[in-house]
């Protein structure tokens, strides 16, 4: 996919983003403008046109979408790093069914673009390991998960 745009996720994309996974997400800083970049897990694809992703509704990343909805998400797959850009919305306040007071937010997505740099791929994703209780971790990430995919 190099060096081509796309208006909607590939096929692979739309696959990675069917179960969590490390992206980076970056959007405006509602007080600075500066950019601001965090790391997140629980994202979703609904559609080929859009992404999911739920965190703790009192979140920076929140206001930063509330005050400037353009926001892009990193990630690293299919041997590749892709920009995902769009517009971003606070789907639900709060997802319901979730211990945490978590929001879920959607990216109406307007490019995606291969932005690995020339002659080069990624030979290892990224991996991270959920550092509390594991049968919890398991636990809240089903939660999560299930509830972005009603919602």
């Amino acid at each position: 996919m190099a060096n081509q745009v796309e208006q909607i996720l590939t096929d692979e994309l739309f696959q990675l983003l069917q179960k969590e996974r490390f992206v980076t997400i970056a959007t405006v800083d509602h007080e600075t403008g500066a950019p601001n970049i965090s790391a997140i897990s629980w994202v979703y694809a609904p559609k080929k046109e859009a992404v999911r992703f739920a965190v703790d509704n009192r979140s920076r990343i929140i206001e930063n979408i509330k005050a400037n909805p353009h926001a892009v998400l990193n990630i690293i797959g299919n041997e590749s790093t892709y920009s995902i850009s769009g517009t971003a919305q606070v789907k639900v306040e709060k997802l319901e069914e979730v211990p945490l007071k978590l929001a879920l937010v959607e990216i109406t997505i307007s490019e995606v673009r291969d932005v690995m740099f020339y002659g080069s791929k990624i030979s290892v994703e990224p991996e991270y390991e959920k550092t509390y209780d594991k049968e919890a971790a398991d636990k809240l990430d089903l939660q999560v998960m299930t509830a972005m995919k009603k919602a």
